[in-house]
């Protein structure tokens, strides 16, 4: 079948990522596989079942090539649609299992789909032999993690064989035979690359069906988990608990905590290295296009606090509106380039590109040592007065005051300034009466007289979604109106 976008070259003798499994499986039928606090998996378990899955699927007529579009919550299921899926040489295409009806069908008119899987698919009466060996087009294809926009898919550029979909896995620290906690929604992509290359690794994935503080802390003891995915709300929330979950935590098993996902305030980092040490927090900084990334691990961090890292895959640049690039120390916009092959094609949208360089609207600047700290996204930026605003910025200034669980800072009309700074504020259990006086007080000797909130709005609901997304431009639309 001809595929919607370009294959990558796939070397003779690469191994598929049913093959892969199979050798797990050889090695340690028994080992758990995949967990969701409901089901456990062996190896055997999984691959058995995959097996049966993938034919149900050709049955409803999925072929190699294909998009199979995963609608459901995080349990055991949706790892088996990937699998079965790669069995296949289909593609896997993950989606929110709450998106509503009008945003579910933008999604699926781009992506196509040969099946949409949105309850679990009875596969009894198929075969589990093994299928004959395949190696997809692509080994994944989520949705844009963006919160504006229109809907877009991004395939991966690299085909569904072990050389290629675990080709930095070294980078990321997912060794071999470990235990992944998967904290997050799986239509995102981070918590589904990840989950998926640590099972491919050997890894016993434990998906937290939904993220808990306190229940995180409890499964890293319980699982022995070696690996911790994290956004900087979880760990943030984590950091809020009473001090006795801390000091009960069992967390001696942990390798790597890896936050992406959202500029991290430094009080969070700092706090999280204190209780599980710097060498053992590492972050990253990337697109789901995954260009060209960062990354810092947390003694790093601690000589260039605030920063990113350096450029570790493909090539970045800082530009200004026109495209020249900026010396150290200005803020501008990050270009990427991938090196080699593309690293993803989209369906439903066109790169922003230019001179083949490629911007995914993040502002940032790089220091004289090569080390990238983010500012905010080109679209989030408020204009105050003629300065530019980067609401990462005043939400880091906010959310280091204790009565704060968490902030959004979105720009909203004025007649005067053109625009001025607001802020939604989550107030930590506990918190006083007037916090908004004290919040001006306390980011007021911290940011300069135009950064600082001019309206400040406390709300009693999250303000972000489990992986720690906030829909900034739906927040600041209705704002706008109530205006």
């Amino acid at each position: 079948m001809t595929t919607r976008f370009p294959e990558p070259a796939v070397p003779a003798g690469s191994t598929p990522l049913a093959a892969r499994l199979r050798e797990l499986v050889a090695a340690a039928p028994g080992a758990p596989a995949v967990s969701d606090g409901d089901t456990v998996l062996t190896r055997a378990e999984l691959d058995a079942r995959t097996n049966r899955l993938a034919r149900a699927f050709a049955a409803r007529g999925v072929v190699r090539g294909d998009l199979v579009s995963i609608a459901l919550p995080n349990v055991v299921a949706h790892v088996e649609c990937s699998v079965a899926a790669w069995k296949l040489g289909a593609v896997p295409q993950p989606l929110s299992a709450r998106l509503p009806p009008s945003e579910k069908d933008a999604v699926l008119s781009v992506a196509a789909p040969a099946l949409i899987v949105d309850e679990p698919v009875d596969a009894s009466g198929h075969d589990d032999a093994p299928l004959p060996d395949v190696v997809g087009p692509s080994w994944k294809a989520p949705t844009s993690g963006g919160s504006t926009g229109r809907p877009k898919v991004i395939v991966a550029g690299q085909a569904a064989c072990v050389e290629q979909a675990l080709g930095r896995v070294d980078g990321l620290r997912i060794d071999r035979d470990g235990v992944f906690l998967c904290t997050a929604p799986l239509h995102h992509n981070a918590p589904y690359m990840f989950s998926l290359m640590a099972l491919l690794q050997g890894h016993h994935v434990v998906l937290m069906q939904r993220f808990d503080a306190a229940r995180t802390l409890e499964l890293v003891g319980a699982h022995g988990v070696t690996w911790l995915y994290v956004v900087p709300t979880m760990m943030s929330r984590m950091l809020r608990l009473p001090p006795d979950h801390w000091t009960d935590a069992e967390l001696g098993s942990l390798r790597t905590v890896l936050h992406v996902g959202a500029p991290c305030p430094p009080e969070v980092k700092r706090g999280f290295m204190d209780r599980v040490g710097p060498e053992t927090v590492l972050e990253l900084y990337s697109g789901t296009e995954s260009q060209a990334g960062t990354v810092i691990d947390g003694r790093e961090w601690l000589a260039h606090p605030g920063s990113v890292g350096r450029v570790v895959r493909g090539a970045m640049k800082v530009c200004d509106a026109e495209g020249a690039e900026l010396p150290p120390g200005e803020i501008g916009e990050i270009w990427m380039r991938s090196e080699g092959m593309p690293t993803y094609h989209y369906l439903g949208a066109v790169a922003h590109a230019r001179d083949g360089w490629e911007s995914l609207g993040d502002m940032g600047s790089f220091d004289a040592d090569g080390y990238l700290y983010l500012a905010d996204r080109r679209s989030d930026m408020i204009l105050v007065g003629g300065a530019n605003v980067y609401p990462a910025e005043v939400e880091a200034a906010l959310a280091a005051h204790p009565e704060v669980t968490d902030a959004v800072v979105v720009g909203v009309p004025d007649d005067d300034y053109g625009r001025t700074v607001h802020a939604i504020v989550a107030p930590a259990p506990g918190a006083g009466p007037g916090l908004a006086d004290r919040l001006r007080e306390h980011v007021g000797a911290r940011l300069s007289p135009y950064k600082t909130p001019r309206s400040y709005e406390l709300v009693d609901h999250p303000l972000r979604d489990d992986a720690g997304k906030v829909r900034r431009s739906e927040l600041a639309e209705a704002r706008a109106g109530r205006r």
